[in-house]
């Protein structure tokens, strides 16, 4: 799989010049465009719109300080309509207008062109399980909060310690099917995995599709496949890292592609470095025979 994802990064790399379709870049590395976005991010670090940007304002801030074309016919080059625009982008990777870079020689930043390498990390064994799910609801309450990769998200601490005992009693109640108990659930908002990505986050319990929801927030989520991964150990070290491992050494090796849904936590709340129980399930569809040669 990884050499399917360096063949579309090359042929991303020869369509920096102009407009760039994501469908077909993804369709060469074999995976769904959705797919290939949220692969990208966990393994890069970064969204893919922002890697092809600081791409394209690479070969541009070299055009710039060569001085042998306007910045207009520059900006044109790298598919931006006007000046303006071109100029806010080169501003935003570069830390200096291209007027102004071109007049004093700046010191400009540089994206490498960027591939995916094998590195031995897959010494642990991940344990999983693959269910088939019917169309359920998640019931509880809803706040958006940035990612975190390492240590307490607090705005996340914040949200939980805020429910009130009513709607927890109310949340109880409801609960009745896997995952059991009180659960967390977390909704990318973005392709973007990076350190503060907003997402919204939910404290619930899976229930029907058809449960009254009485005050309470309700996502529905359809049917579809789940992997399910159990894990043990510090909170919260332990599940940032299974989930970091999931994205980057179990979807590379495995037959499986991200599908649109929430990815769903159920862990017992202990004191921060405390070891716990954690489940961890990941929405997931079967990828293509190609994805896996």
């Amino acid at each position: 799989m990884l050499e399917r994802l360096n063949q579309a990064l090359d042929h991303l790399e020869t369509c920096l010049d102009r407009e760039i379709d994501m469908a077909t870049v993804a369709r060469i590395a074999a995976v769904s465009e959705h797919h290939f976005r949220r692969l990208f991010s966990a393994l890069a670090g970064m969204p893919l719109p922002v890697y092809v940007r600081r791409r394209r304002m690479t070969l541009a801030g070299a055009e710039v300080l060569a001085g042998e074309r306007t910045l207009l016919d520059v900006a044109m080059q790298y598919g931006y309509g006007s000046g303006e625009a071109f100029a806010r982008a080169f501003r935003s990777v570069h830390g200096i207008g291209p007027g102004e870079a071109r007049l004093t020689g700046a010191v400009l930043m540089s994206q490498p062109r960027m591939s995916f390498r094998v590195v031995v990390e897959g010494s642990t064994t991940m344990r999983y399980r693959i269910v088939e799910k019917e169309s359920f609801r998640v019931v509880g309450r809803k706040a958006k909060v940035p990612l975190v990769h390492e240590g307490v998200n607090a705005a996340a601490a914040a949200h939980v310690e805020g429910l009130d005992e009513q709607a927890i009693v109310r949340m109880k109640g409801l609960a009745g099917m896997e995952p059991e108990g009180i659960l967390s659930a977390v909704v990318p908002l973005t392709d973007s995995r990076e350190e503060g990505a907003e997402v919204d986050y939910w404290v619930g319990v899976a229930t029907g599709p058809e449960a009254a929801v009485e005050e309470l927030d309700a996502l529905d989520v359809p049917a579809g496949t789940w992997a399910v991964f159990d894990n043990h150990g510090p909170y919260p070290s332990a599940l940032q890292e299974l989930w970091r491992d999931v994205f980057t050494q179990w979807f590379p090796s495995n037959p499986y592609a991200t599908r649109p849904g929430p990815e769903l936590l159920r862990t017992q709340p202990v004191e921060i470095g405390a070891e716990t129980d954690s489940q961890l399930w990941i929405p997931v569809e079967r990828g293509s025979a190609s994805a896996r040669t």
